[in-house]
């Protein structure tokens, strides 16, 4: 996370644990390695002379922490952090002067046998910039239940992860109000590399976590809103940062079994190599699922990392590897229930394969007054996907499949360079960071019959729908610049000021209709503003506001013909172009309170304002853009409750509504004149859990994850049913290097849905249009088993 303490140094206390005199109830320092090196995120810890807690808090990005409000006395000061040895230091605090600085040097420690990377559980007051901004780590994300790898993101409070047709697919996330699609407007981001894919053929922003090995995730840092400086694209509604290990805690190899077919292999190892550390892991998994027919989805990952890595300088060089074929159970109508059963599929030959191979060097520096950090990354991708949402809505004989491609090759840049200094006296870090990425894409949309491109008949009108609706060679690129500024003004207030510019540029080939080649950009500039004030008696209190954008695809930037297909049957239908990039806005206030002991608790009052919606649309599986803006409002309460060593409780809540600003008549109930609600918004969300681990070898999770209904149509006749699922982990470490696990998902086999929609399809070339939900089932009560070994 990139976050400020306000630290400097004045005073350097030899390390080798010598009584420290402080003064004015506070204590202040830095925390380094043995070269000297800046330590970010060591726990620090103020404790009385019985051993009883009295603050908490961590190292900042510079290795500097502070901590006021002490009465004055004997401590001892704890400092950890994983890989180093705990160090205690006595403390005493006086009545009178400035806190004085300490230099913490920690020794580096043997490799541990534990996951121990720090997360919801650490005191980010006096760090966070927000009241939604937080971490996870991989102790957390170990102890949770997960059927797919895409919910390691659940972690997110509020964010909730869906599938509705195939497990290669990439998710359906929903939050904030948004039924996000495939990533629309939440940013997901792999050390730094952006996992989003802009002008994509089944739709914008597409996001596939199927590429992300659990196991190798050392944290997940998050934050939502447009708020933050270097976070552009996607943005709007949140982020999430996923940070790798380059040393893994302990090599392992965990073999998987379970009910539907699955079954699953993990292994990862990290050894050193001449100067330098050699990560190396990878999966191979199989899932049919319960559906009549099976997705027989196979999946292989595999990592590579080499790094020299230090806390104040390092790199690192990373290979990633994903390949996944699929068969696919699309979405069905409530009227193919009777016929096809509750995990049917009225076409048994949806589905398809994807394949993204990676490479991305990290190089970091940092000193007494200024840090620097480079990411250079470039990745090839490719995605042939069939699927079927309207069934023989359009051709009576052949069907409604359809065929969406697409292939390309990306580069980018993500550097910043930030200088501490100071103004006036008070505490200053200058930021100025540059992105880069350029997409060169070749994508289309093909109607298809059983995979096989055809041509196909409009039922209603009779035109022939050519096999090839619509095929682009283009580049897309987006360079963005941002400068940020923070400023700790007092003891109690500090800013984060932040001015972003970014440009989005297409040029596009039309392989089908030249009227649609030519080249369209667009400039926005992103303004941002966070206040903190506090902490009073452990609480701190946020205002943000700032603006943020999501692109739009950038062959909708220059179509002027729109292409003939079951949308549009009529050839030669002029189109207006759309905005490469569409602006948004927004603002919270937040509360972060660690008042009570060993509970971290967050609320936050949010609003946000987007131009134009993009939704998910049910004839070609795309997104599409509204042509009205859209306001959404709504309340977060985030907490997490440790009460001992061992037991970790959480309860996270969510509401929010979406309207648009005018009524909305496309996405209305057929006969109804439309209303203003957004449809598949996400409204009340609820993720709680109860977690116990190691102890005697005992670990074990319950967790609940609730999402309530949903409107489908703009006039609300159409609405979700909730969806509520318990799912359980048990585990048991049964001797020093092995492991047992079992997953019971599903716990009270539930018949809830993972996803609605509300559209016109037809089930059979016999039975008439009907206007219905539809939707993907939620898989049933199953059971996992896992034997993991490390070494």
């Amino acid at each position: 996370m990139r976050v400020w303490v306000a630290v400097i140094l004045l005073v350097a206390l030899a390390s080798g644990g010598a009584t420290a005199q402080t003064e004015a109830g506070g204590v202040s320092g830095t925390v380094v390695d043995p070269s000297g090196a800046a330590i970010t995120g060591a726990a620090v810890q103020v404790r009385s002379t019985n051993g009883t807690v009295q603050r908490t808090t961590q190292s900042d990005r510079n290795g500097s922490f502070i901590i006021y409000g002490l009465a004055a006395g004997d401590y001892q000061l704890v400092v950890s952090s994983p890989d180093f040895e705990t160090k205690e230091n006595p403390v005493t605090i006086g009545t009178i002067g400035a806190p004085a600085s300490l230099r913490i040097s920690l020794a580096v420690s043997a490799l541990s046998t534990t996951i121990n990377v720090q997360g919801r559980e650490d005191d980010l007051v006096g760090i966070a910039n927000s009241a939604t901004q937080g971490t996870v780590g991989a102790r957390e994300i170990q102890d949770r239940p997960i059927l797919r790898s895409g919910e390691v993101l659940e972690t997110v409070p509020g964010l909730i992860i869906t599938q509705h047709a195939g497990g290669g697919k990439a998710n359906q996330y929903f939050l904030r109000g948004f039924n996000l699609d495939h990533g629309t407007d939440f940013a997901i981001f792999i050390d730094d590399m952006p996992l989003n894919l802009p002008s994509h053929a089944h739709g914008e922003g597409y996001a596939d976590m199927n590429t992300v090995i659990p196991e190798f995730v050392r944290r997940v840092n998050f934050e939502k809103g447009p708020y933050y400086a270097d976070v552009g694209n996607y943005g709007s509604a949140g982020s999430a940062h996923l940070e790798f290990f380059k040393t893994l805690p302990q090599n392992f190899v965990k073999v998987e079994g379970g009910m539907y077919g699955y079954g699953r292999v993990v292994f990862g190892v990290s050894q050193k190599l001449g100067p330098g550390n050699l990560l190396y892991g990878g999966e191979a998994y199989h899932d049919d699922g319960p559906w009549t027919h099976p997705d027989n989805y196979y999946k292989f990952n595999g990592l590579l990392t080499y790094s020299q890595e230090g806390y104040a300088n390092g790199f690192s060089v990373t290979a990633r590897g994903y390949h996944g074929k699929w068969n696919s159970s699309d979405q069905i109508p409530e009227n193919a229930v009777p016929v096809v059963g509750f995990f049917g599929a009225l076409n048994p030959t949806d589905g398809g394969h994807s394949q993204r191979y990676s490479l991305q060097a990290e190089w970091h520096r940092q000193g007494a007054n200024s840090a620097s950090r480079v990411v250079v990354y470039g990745f090839y991708y490719d995605l042939d996907l069939f699927s079927d949402f309207t069934y023989f809505l359009t051709d009576l004989g052949r069907g409604d499949q359809f065929e969406q491609k697409d292939r390309r090759w990306v580069a980018g840049l993500y550097a910043q360079h930030t200088i501490f200094s100071q103004w006036f006296g008070r505490r200053v870090e200058n930021t100025f960071g540059l992105q880069v990425r350029n997409d060169w894409i070749r994508n289309g949309l093909y109607q298809s019959e059983n995979r096989v491109r055809v041509d196909k008949t409009d039922s209603g009108t009779g035109t022939i729908l050519p096999a090839t609706t619509q095929a682009d060679r283009f580049t897309d690129t987006q360079p963005g610049f941002w400068v940020e500024n923070k400023i700790q003004w007092a003891e109690k207030f500090r800013s984060v000021a932040a001015l972003r510019g970014d440009l989005d540029y297409f040029d596009v080939t039309s392989l089908v209709n030249p009227a649609n080649s030519g080249t369209a950009s667009k400039l926005l500039p992103s303004p941002k503003l966070s206040l903190t004030f506090g902490p009073w008696f452990n609480t701190e209190f946020y205002t943000q506001g700032g603006f943020s954008f999501h692109s739009n695809d950038g062959r909708g930037a220059t179509q002027t013909v729109q292409p003939v297909s079951a949308d549009n049957p009529y050839p030669d239908t002029p189109v207006a172009k759309i905005p490469a990039l569409v602006p948004t806005k927004g603002g919270e206030i937040g509360v972060r309170t660690v008042a009570f002991p060993h509970l971290q608790s967050t609320i936050s009052l949010w609003y946000l304002r987007s131009a134009s919606e993009l939704q998910q649309d049910g004839d070609t599986g795309g997104t599409v853009a509204s042509p009205q803006p859209s306001n959404r409002y709504g309340i977060e309460w985030a907490n997490y409750y440790t009460p001992g060593e061992n037991l970790a409780f959480d309860f996270d809540l969510a509401n929010s509504k979406a309207l648009y600003t005018s009524i909305d008549e496309d996405d209305a109930a057929p006969g109804s004149p439309g209303g203003k609600r957004v449809p598949e918004a996400v409204g009340l969300v609820i993720s709680s859990g109860i977690t116990f681990h190691d102890y005697k070898g005992l670990s074990s999770s319950l967790r609940l994850r609730f999402f309530g209904p949903r409107n489908l149509t703009s006039d609300g006749i159409y609405r979700s049913q909730a969806t509520a699922l318990l799912n359980g982990e048990l585990g048991y470490q049964f001797h020093e290097k092995w492991h047992v696990t079992a997953e019971f998902l599903n716990l009270l086999n539930r018949r809830d849905h993972d996803i609605d929609y509300a559209y016109t399809s037809r089930v059979a070339p016999t039975a008439a249009p009907a206007f219905t939900d539809v939707f993907h089932p939620v898989e049933p009560f199953q059971v996992r088993f896992a034997l993991g070994r490390t070494f």
